[in-house]
């Protein structure tokens, strides 16, 4: 049509002069077709008026009287209210009925609202809520619940129904309520679930869903739809670009559950893509990526990994390495398990309740179990991280849930208590041993349950086992199909917490760590055992020997009454000290050297850090250097200075000792 209508003005002299011009035209990415505007009647419902309420015939129809016919006013709304639907949703949101997490997301629920147009509700598709309207051949209107209200009203008439369905987001606003079913009173459907709790939802559609669910709510239940609306990040391929299958950068998240080869995984990504011309680019990314294809990371893994990917940013760049991190956690995990179910069943777990009054000296069962420090400090770590939970899930932040969730299985539980626990099964007396078991089985369980909302599917396995060994499942329970699910879950006791305990285990992981340095200083292999030699709060050094040969891989712990003594037995070994002036305790590892040739080894090394810090002070000396370095290279080199400085202070100081 445009080179027909530039012939016809030519050739009637309408045409003085043709210049080029680059016609911007809207291309259909599919066909390659031009893509025409085209107008047409559509349906809107007035945002910012007082809707009309009721049905009847109009032409044209009035504002909002689609969106609020209902024959007279809905059930909860004040008839007379004459508040628009926007301003109810915003009203609603103002005044806390509605509250978002991250609270920032209600400035872009408020800056939509603000400046909010009339919404079209009608759409031209195959599937859908299709409009209830109707067309008299006179072309009268007709909005009514159902075709025979519809004819009722138009008696005699031949009607025609619009054929345009409603709007994706005009349905999906009425979700809140449309299901519940009719009712009053306190045990029906919009008393027990309107509102609800909580959406969870994306940010990218606050404006399509979130707020219209609110405004569609408000204005026919006189209700919010929920009480609160969690706004997590868009997950994003490794990237950071968003997952589209039409794009080929999708991972669906069975294959990260069961895994999948390449050869199916490069066919699923370049079938049905939107440019068939990029299948090439995206088999070669695909293979760069997943060489040999995705292994099974399992679900609970994946859960694991979103858990705690939920921070407060916008997007959420995905790293299948993630998920290898977290299958290795549920491993860490089932293996714990393993061991303490080995040490607890078939044993006294000292699982008889007593009174307290039993536990009295005199009392009938006073020495059955004797805690220790450790037993103490695990069960008070446990409060800190049951009110650390608590308050991640109050404040939607599950990232800090995940976390500390993590942190205690993986670095306190497992790694401190679980090796504490072996020397108190192995060395201690049946009363010691009582309270050991009992600790292991009882935090465990408490351990499954309070990671059961992340983890459910591992959860529930070995809870099955370990809560009949902890005295909370009997065999009529579990036969009758008790679940971890329908279990309490965990709640903070401050009052359990014991501060003595915590510190003490704390002086002993300081002790522990020292010694490992000490050996990672002197290059010993881990299966190298050599004594240590200490002095100092002996007091506190005899008590925990047992624990600290056994986790510092010691020979033996010997200890010294005579700083004097102790000096002359360590003279020539790397030492160190431990803890404040008045509870200070020095460690010495009696390692057979070759002095000389430590000498050579520790001389060359710390020549090697002087030459690292001359070159780094160089740097830092140059002015055109400092003038153009950006601030964080130049705060990375100042960092090199001091890490190198401290690293040769210690060198110097083992070479003093060596002399």
């Amino acid at each position: 049509a445009r080179k027909a209508v530039v012939n016809d003005l030519r050739e009637q002299g309408f045409l003085q002069e043709i210049k080029p011009h680059k016609l911007m035209l809207p291309i259909c990415a599919r066909t390659g077709q031009v893509v025409e505007p085209m107008l047409t009647d559509q349906w809107f419902i007035g945002m910012n008026t007082a809707p009309t309420l009721g049905t009847g015939v109009s032409s044209p129809p009035p504002q909002g009287a689609l969106a609020a016919s209902r024959g007279g006013a809905p059930l909860g709304v004040d008839p007379d209210d004459r508040r628009s639907i926007a301003q109810k949703a915003i009203d609603a949101v103002q005044s806390g009925q509605v509250q978002f997490f991250p609270e920032n997301w209600v400035n872009t629920f408020n800056q939509w609202m603000g400046n909010i147009q009339d919404w079209c509700i009608s759409r031209q598709l195959w599937w859908g809520h299709q409009i209830p309207a109707w067309y008299t051949p006179s072309g009268d209107i007709i909005v009514a619940h159902n075709e025979a209200e519809a004819q009722a009203q138009a008696p005699g008439v031949r009607l025609t129904r619009d054929p345009d369905v409603l709007d994706t987001w005009y349905s999906s606003a009425l979700v809140p309520f449309s299901a519940l079913k009719p009712g009053v009173g306190p045990e029906s459907d919009s008393a027990l679930y309107l509102p609800s709790s909580v959406l969870v939802t994306g940010y990218d559609i606050i404006f399509f869903w979130v707020a219209r669910m609110i405004m569609m709510t408000t204005h026919f239940t006189g209700q919010v739809p929920f009480k609160h609306v969690y706004i997590h990040g868009l997950v994003r391929d490794a990237q950071g670009k968003k997952m589209s299958k039409s794009e080929g950068n999708v991972l669906d998240p069975v294959d990260l559950i069961d895994g999948i080869a390449l050869g199916p995984l490069l066919d699923k990504r370049t079938t049905g893509l939107r440019k068939p011309e990029t299948a090439p680019a995206v088999r070669k990314a695909t293979e760069k990526e997943f060489p040999d294809g995705i292994p099974a990371y399992g679900a609970d893994a994946l859960r694991f990994t979103f858990a705690a990917l939920a921070s407060l940013g916008r997007n959420i760049n995905f790293d299948t390495k993630r998920c290898e991190g977290y299958r290795n956690f549920c491993n860490k995990l089932w293996n714990a398990t393993r061991f303490v179910l080995m040490n607890c069943e078939g044993h006294d777990c000292g699982l008889m309740e007593h009174t307290k009054a039993d536990c009295t000296p005199g009392g009938k069962a006073h020495g059955y179990m004797s805690f220790s420090a450790a037993d103490r400090w695990i069960s008070s770590v446990l409060q800190h991280t049951e009110a650390e939970v608590a308050k991640g899930f109050a404040d939607y932040r599950l990232d800090l849930v995940a976390n500390a969730i993590y942190d205690f299985a993986w670095n306190e539980f497992c790694d401190w208590y679980l090796e504490i626990a072996k020397v108190q099964i192995a060395t201690g007396n049946p009363a010691q041993q009582r309270a050991t078991r009992r600790t292991l089985i009882r935090t465990l369980e408490a351990l499954l349950r309070l990671l059961h909302p992340i983890t459910p599917f591992i959860t529930e396995s070995l809870w099955q086992q370990v809560a009949p060994v902890a005295g909370l499942l009997s065999d009529e329970q579990a036969a009758a199909g008790a679940t971890i699910s329908t279990a309490r879950y965990p709640q903070a006791q401050p009052e359990k917490i014991d501060t003595a305990a915590i510190a003490q285990v704390q002086r002993l992981k300081a002790l522990v760590d020292a010694c490992r340095n000490l050996r990672g200083e002197m290059n010993l292999s881990p299966a190298a055992r050599v004594p240590l030699l200490a002095t100092g709060d002996v007091a506190f050094v005899r008590e925990h020997a047992a624990v600290l040969q056994a986790l510092a891989k010691l020979q033996s712990v010997e200890v010294f009454d005579d700083d004097s003594a102790w000096a002359t037995a360590a003279q020539a070994a790397p030492t160190t000290v431990v803890g404040s002036a008045e509870t200070s305790v020095r460690l010495a590892l009696k390692v057979e050297i070759d002095v000389a040739a430590e000498r050579a080894r520790l001389g060359k090394e710390a020549a090697r850090l002087q030459g690292e810090i001359t070159k780094a002070q160089a740097k830092l000396g140059n002015g055109a250097f400092v003038a153009k370095a950006p601030p964080a290279v130049i705060e990375q080199e100042k960092a090199r200075v001091a890490d190198f400085s401290a690293a040769l202070g210690k060198l110097q100081g083992q070479l003093a000792r060596l002399a």
